[in-house]
């Protein structure tokens, strides 16, 4: 009767606890897999959520283990490539179209969150003091608080798994409850078979250049087979490096009209606005003065013609359309073909931030004097 009893209390146990897990099970696999891994590739999707507006990215993520990342995202509006690079000698953002990229001495990806490295995902979770774990119809949610130091608007993440306890996607949520940053993965891959080669820059400057090449040819195919001799501007912002096909291929020109931010700091006004001739072109500098003075620079965007690499003392920033380099008081990027500099000894870098976010296509601004 005793051995009956306590097979019945076991059967009971089973039943009432089968397929249930705590968040200390999962955290204990989750993090025995990263921990494991000596290298891995992540695909998939990520969306980017700003001021209703939503930008979306393919991504592929590359690891091996110690110091390498290596991180592709595409725009998926305007295909615009940048790869965010860590290797040995430091780290790295190419803009493989421009011919261009800034090296950083930076601790990326250690230095905020990031939802497509599974070494941050894995610190979040540890960082939380009490992560929570929901299950799901198709497996568990884990919710951790995150650390975005640009952004204090995201406040916390969840992680989702499938019932075997495989990465499905992530989710980053605003203070409003808002999930502003969706990463999809359509496959993860722990123990891809890449290899440090694969985290060289001059790879990836040699293979930049090879469809570069490619995408030229191509170009010149298309042209000579095309009989339609119009030349038609589709950039929402009216850039154009060469109008008319009546200018040399180094020439940028701004037309129509100037880019202003819609966000401006309060006491903060639009006291100048210039446009000066370049080598290559010309560019607009419009300062703002008050209580947060800034500078905004902006031109068209050139390709170098030999690959240029920009030191730079600070870190790489995710827009929402493309990757910032920062430095202490000044932040560049590049954004539908446009290349802006913002510089100011009074804006935070979350300041900065908004304000880039902030521009568009009009000939308004907040304010001015």
């Amino acid at each position: 009767m005793k051995k009956l009893a306590l097979l019945t209390i076991c059967l009971m146990i089973l039943l009432t606890g089968c397929g249930k897990k705590s968040p200390d099970d999962l955290i204990s696999k989750f993090e025995k897999n990263v921990n494991n891994a000596k290298s891995y590739t992540l695909k998939g999707n990520m969306e980017i959520l700003s001021n209703e507006e939503t930008y979306t990215y393919s991504l592929e993520a590359n690891y091996l283990k110690d110091n390498y990342y290596k991180v592709t995202l595409v725009n998926q509006t305007n295909n615009h490539e940048q790869i965010i690079l860590k290797n040995n000698d430091g780290v790295y953002v190419v803009t493989p179209t421009l011919n261009k990229s800034f090296k950083f001495q930076s601790e990326w990806p250690d230095s905020s969150s990031q939802a497509y490295i599974l070494s941050s995902l894995l610190k979040d979770i540890k960082k939380t003091e009490k992560p929570t774990l929901e299950e799901i119809e198709k497996g568990y949610a884990l919710k951790t608080t995150v650390n975005y130091p640009n952004n204090s608007e995201l406040t916390y993440q969840k992680i989702y798994f499938d019932k075997d306890m495989n990465l499905e996607k992530v989710e980053v949520y605003n203070t409003e409850d808002i999930a502003t940053i969706k990463v999809v993965f359509t496959k993860i891959d722990l123990k891809s078979k890449v290899s440090a080669e694969d985290f060289a820059l001059e790879n990836i400057i040699d293979m930049s250049a090879n469809n570069s090449e490619n995408n030229t040819e191509k170009d010149k195919n298309q042209e000579t087979n095309s009989n339609d001799n119009t030349t038609t501007n589709t950039d929402p912002n009216k850039y154009s490096t060469c109008p008319n096909e009546e200018c040399d291929t180094k020439t940028s020109n701004i037309l129509d009209s100037i880019i202003y931010p819609l966000y401006i700091p309060s006491e903060t006004y639009l006291s100048n606005s210039e446009k000066v001739d370049t080598d290559d072109g010309n560019r607009v500098i419009l300062t703002f003065a008050g209580d947060k003075n800034f500078v905004l620079i902006e031109e068209v965007a050139n390709i170098a013609d030999d690959f240029e690499i920009i030191p730079v003392y600070g870190d790489p920033i995710m827009l929402s359309d493309t990757i910032a380099a920062k430095s202490a008081n000044s932040m560049y990027w590049t954004s539908n073909n446009v290349s802006y500099y913002l510089t100011s000894n009074d804006l935070s870098t979350e300041e900065m931030v908004t304000i880039a976010e902030s521009l568009g296509n009009t000939t308004s601004v907040a304010a001015t004097k």
